[in-house]
C-alpha cells in the first residue's frame, strides 16, 4: 500500500526493492557455494503444513512479504549450484538474470513494433544468426521464439500440415487425408503431444527403431514410409532428434534429409538439447545435415545456460510461418500503421500474449561472443568425457550403451556390492530396479547433489548425468561419484 503509485511511495519503493535485491544477491552467491545444499528438501505436506501460504482478505505488511521471498527461496532448487546435474537445463549466468531483471521491468509484449521496438528488432537480429549458424545461406527464413521446445516441436508440425494442405487452416481435419508422421523411439514426448493437441491424433506418429547408441535407423524410417504409404497414409513430416533427452544421441540427419527428400517430406530436426553444438567448431560435425532441414528447434535455456525460458523454432521458408498462423486482428495489426510492418511479427505466433525471450539470450551472446558460448560448451562436453573415463571401467559400475557419449549425457548403473557376483536374472534386474530410486532419495533428502534416472524399453532403473552448467568443475564429478557410493554401498 505504501509503494509506487502511492503519492511520495519512490522512497518506501526504493528501500522494498533494494531489500528484495539484497535477498536474491545472498541468493545468488549462496547457489554457487559448494558448502552450502542444493536442495533444503521437505514433504509436500510438511511444507504446506510449516508455513502460512493461504491467500487472505487482508493485505501483509510488506516485512511479511519479504519474509514470503526468503522462505520461497530457502526451499527453491539452486539449479544453479555446480552439483545439480538434474535437467537438461541447469546454471546461472549473471548476464542472463540481469537481463531478465530488465525485461520484467520493460514488462511489454512481443506482438508488435509499436509496443517492443527493441524486442522486436532483437528478436529479428538473433534469429537470423541462429539460422546462419544452422546453415541457411544468408540466415535466411522465419522463426519465433516460443514457451520451450514442446511448443517449438508443434509449431513445425503445425507449419508442416500447412504446407502440405493449406486448407486445412479452414476447414480443418476432415476435409484432408489420413497424416501420419515418422520420429525415432528415443525422441521427445512433446512428438506425440503435438500430434494430440493439432487433432492428428498419437496413433499416427510411428516411433522408429534406433540402434544400441539411440539414433534413428535410416532403413527402418524408409520402410515405415512405404507401409503408410501403401495403407493410404500421407506422411507429413519426420523429427529427427539432435541430442536426444536420455542419451543424448544424435539421428544421422544426412540419410534422413535424403529419405525426406526423396518422399518429399517435411523435415524437421529437434535439436533443443543439441543444437547448442552449432557453436563449437569441435562438435558441431555431430548436426551436420541440419542445414537440409526444414524446421529446427534449438533451446538456448539448456546447453547454452541461457536463463529459462528460451526456445527458437526456426523455419528455413519465409513467410509461411505468416500464412500459416495468420488471423488479422484489426485492433492489433493495422495494416495502415507509419512504419513498415514486416516488424510487426505476433500474427504469426500461435500466442497473442508473448513474453519476451530474445533479451536474455542477445545480451548475453553480447556478453561472451560465440567463442564465449563455443568454450562453455566445450568445457561441460569434456567434464562429461571425464566421468565416462573414470567410471567405465571403475569397480560396481556399468555403462548403459558402449562408447564415449556424444553430448554431456553420461548414463550407467551403480551396482551396490550386494549385486556385484549376481549373474543377470530376473531377481537381479528387479533389485537393480530399486538401487538408483534409493540413491536419488538419500541425496535429495542430505541436499547435496541431484542427478535424473529412468527406466527405458527392457533396462532396469539407471542414472542419466547431465552437464550444462559452466560451474561445474573435475571436483564435483568426483564429488557426485564418491556420493553414489557413499549413498548405495549398504543396497
Amino acid at each position: 500500500p505504501d509503494l509506487l503509485p502511492t503519492c511520495n511511495g519512490e522512497i518506501t519503493t526504493m528501500s522494498f526493492l533494494q531489500d528484495v535485491v539484497d535477498i536474491l544477491l545472498q541468493y545468488v552467491v549462496k547457489s554457487f557455494d559448494r558448502s552450502t545444499k542444493v536442495i533444503d528438501f521437505h514433504y509436500p505436506n510438511e511444507l504446506l503444513q510449516e508455513y502460512n501460504w493461504e491467500l487472505a482478505d487482508q493485505p501483509q505488511t510488506l516485512e511479511e512479504i519479504l519474509l514470503n521471498c526468503r522462505t520461497t527461496l530457502k526451499y527453491a532448487i539452486k539449479t544453479g549450484h555446480p552439483r545439480y546435474f538434474n535437467q537438461l537445463s541447469t546454471g546461472l549466468d549473471m548476464v542472463g538474470l540481469a537481463a531478465d531483471w530488465l525485461t520484467s521491468a520493460a514488462n511489454t509484449n512481443m506482438f508488435t513494433y509499436e509496443i517492443a521496438p527493441v524486442f522486436v528488432l532483437l528478436e529479428y537480429v538473433t534469429l537470423r544468426k541462429m539460422r546462419e549458424m544452422v546453415g541457411w545461406p544468408g540466415g535466411c527464413g522465419d522463426g519465433i521464439f516460443s514457451p520451450g521446445g514442446a511448443i517449438s516441436n508443434m509449431y513445425a508440425m503445425l507449419i508442416a500440415r500447412f504446407k502440405m494442405f493449406p486448407e486445412v487452416k479452414e476447414k480443418g481435419m476432415a476435409a484432408i487425408p489420413r497424416l501420419v508422421a515418422f520420429t525415432s523411439e528415443h525422441s521427445h514426448f512433446s512428438v506425440k503431444k503435438g500430434a494430440a493437441a493439432l487433432g492428428i491424433g498419437t496413433d499416427s506418429v510411428i516411433l522408429i527403431r534406433c540402434d544400441e547408441r539411440g539414433k534413428m535407423i535410416p532403413s527402418d524410417l524408409e520402410r515405415r514410409i512405404i507401409e503408410a504409404k501403401q495403407k493410404g497414409f500421407v506422411p507429413f513430416l519426420v523429427s529427427a532428434t539432435a541430442g536426444t533427452t536420455v542419451y543424448g544421441a544424435f539421428d544421422p540427419l544426412i540419410a534422413i534429409a535424403d529419405i525426406c527428400k526423396k518422399y518429399k517430406i517435411w523435415m524437421h530436426v529437434d535439436g533443443a538439447w543439441g543444437g547448442g553444438l552449432l557453436m563449437s567448431r569441435k562438435h558441431k560435425w555431430k548436426l551436420n545435415g541440419v542445414e537440409r532441414a526444414n524446421s529446427v528447434t534449438w533451446n538456448p535455456h539448456k546447453m547454452m545456460g541461457v536463463p529459462l525460458q528460451c526456445s527458437a523454432l526456426l523455419v528455413r521458408e519465409e513467410g509461411l510461418m505468416q500464412s500459416c498462423n495468420q488471423m488479422h486482428a484489426s485492433y492489433l495489426f493495422q495494416q495502415d500503421k507509419h512504419y513498415d510492418l514486416s516488424y510487426d511479427t505476433g500474427d504469426k505466433a500461435l500466442q497473442c500474449g508473448r513474453h519476451v525471450d530474445v533479451f536474455k539470450l542477445w545480451l548475453m551472446w553480447r556478453a561472451k561472443g560465440t567463442t564465449g558460448f563455443e568454450a562453455q560448451i566445450d568445457k561441460c562436453l569434456e567434464l562429461a568425457e571425464y566421468l565416462y573415463n573414470k567410471i567405465k571401467n571403475r569397480e560396481g559400475y556399468e555403462m548403459v550403451f558402449d562408447g564415449k557419449p556424444q553430448h554431456t549425457n553420461v548414463c550407467f548403473w551403480y551396482i551396490p556390492p550386494s549385486l556385484r557376483g549376481m549373474e543377470d536374472s530376473e531377481e537381479r534386474t528387479s533389485r537393480l530396479m530399486k538401487v538408483a530410486p534409493v540413491i536419488k532419495a538419500r541425496m535429495m533428502e542430505y541436499g547435496t547433489t541431484m542427478v535424473s534416472y529412468q527406466p527405458l524399453g527392457d533396462k532396469a532403473n539407471f542414472f542419466r548425468m547431465v552437464i550444462s552448467n559452466p560451474a561445474a568443475t573435475h571436483q564435483d564429478i568426483d564429488f557426485l561419484i564418491d556420493e553414489i557410493e557413499r549413498l548405495g554401498q549398504d543396497l
